[in-house]
């Protein structure tokens, strides 16, 4: 079963200049496009059991945006190491900071 993309990251795509739909890939939840429709990468995880990880909306839908602020700021420290750019390019771990968790 695809992810379920939600409007608050179909608009932080969007205010980025990317365009996202559900991913081709069965471990992740979205791909990420630029404007020209190229594809960029694959964000945000799928565990074994097909079960997506939750991320700052679903966070939101279910917990409150109380919960959602403190797991958002609880995966940007753990993620906080990880290389952001890659010649110039933005990586997987950026975008899912700016899309998933932005």
């Amino acid at each position: 079963m695809a992810y379920k993309i939600k409007e608050r990251q179909i608009a932080q795509a969007k205010k980025l200049g990317y365009t996202i739909k559900p991913s081709l890939k069965k471990n992740k939840k979205v791909d990420v496009f630029n404007k020209d429709g190229k594809y960029i990468a694959s964000i945000g995880g799928v565990r074994p059991n097909g079960e997506p990880y939750m991320d700052y909306a679903t966070y939101i839908e279910k917990d409150g945006k109380e919960v959602a602020d403190k797991k958002r700021k609880n995966y940007l420290a753990r993620h906080a190491k990880e290389t952001k750019r890659m010649m110039g390019m933005p990586t997987p771990s950026l975008l899912s900071d700016l899309i998933l968790w932005g």
